[in-house]
């Protein structure tokens, strides 16, 4: 006789277990279906680079992304089977990364013969800064920002601000120890190295001496790592930046959730996640 409590167990056990992969396989469908529209209405190649806080496995631990080495050579595969006439659309949702990942990334975009437009719904941090600087067009949402490129050093369990270990360096003189003078003279070959990045990127659209003006102040310790850099900021620096971010990018986020999380502080009644800003073509 089949013991019908031990069935219930076995069901529920199947549930737990194949339930999170057909969500994930549903999510992933209609990613799929949603960037198939988007590339037919406007004509683009989309690819998209979303870092979420998710979920590992059924137990629902945290997991945190960020640009990794695996992320740049996916986004490279993608740029290199792109149509070299075709524009590419690369929708950045990350709050950084390995900066050896994130230049790769940067500097296939920016070979690609075609249109390059780099869309953020939301923030592109640290390296994903670095990304949209190799766009010829970056689409931002009207409270979306980007972040400062002062490189990070790590000590230990620590990352210092590059410019900041200079800074000290400079004022101890003589009197700081032979392992900080190292890592100074580090931090220093990490800021040329970045700025030299930086304006191999920008000097064909924007000149060679306003390329090495945006250099140093995204490099140089005017701002801490984590400033937010809005739409306002980065066009006073002079980066071709619009707020006519497709409405479909919105809807596409959506499709990326965030793992479950407790915010008793944050509800509201849902409505279409497209919103409500007037778009700059349409103000003309």
């Amino acid at each position: 006789m089949i013991d019908p409590i031990s069935v219930l167990f076995f069901a529920l056990f199947l549930y737990i277990v194949l339930h999170p992969q057909l969500q994930l396989r549903a999510l992933t469908s209609a990613r799929l279906r949603l960037l198939r529209e988007i590339e037919r209405k406007y004509g683009w190649r989309v690819i998209t680079l979303i870092h979420r806080q998710e979920r590992m496995g059924f137990l629902g631990f945290p997991i945190y992304r960020y640009i990794d080495i695996e992320d740049s050579e996916a986004v490279i595969r993608a740029i290199r089977s792109t149509p070299p006439n075709q524009p590419i659309a690369l929708i950045l949702h990350t709050p950084g990364g390995l900066v050896l990942a994130a230049s790769q990334i940067a500097m296939a975009l920016k070979r690609h013969p075609g249109k390059k437009i780099v869309i953020i719904p939301h923030y592109a941090m640290s390296g994903g800064t670095l990304i949209a600087l190799a766009a010829d067009e970056i689409m931002m949402d009207p409270d979306a920002v980007l972040g400062p490129l002062d490189p990070q050093i790590p000590v230990g369990n620590v990352a210092y601000p590059a410019p900041s270990l200079i800074k000290i360096a400079k004022l101890k003189g003589g009197n700081a120890r032979d392992e900080f003078l190292v890592l100074a003279d580090v931090a220093e070959k990490a800021i040329n190295e970045m700025q030299n990045l930086i304006i191999k990127l920008l000097e064909d659209r924007l000149g060679t001496e306003k390329a090495m003006e945006i250099a140093k102040v995204l490099t140089e310790g005017k701002y801490t790592h984590d400033y937010p850099i809005t739409v306002e900021e980065a066009r006073k620096l002079g980066l071709n930046v619009s707020t006519n971010v497709p409405p479909e990018v919105y809807t596409l986020m959506e499709l990326y959730p965030q793992a479950i999380q407790q915010r008793p502080g944050i509800e509201y009644l849902p409505r279409p996640p497209v919103p409500f800003y007037q778009r700059e073509a349409e103000k003309k």
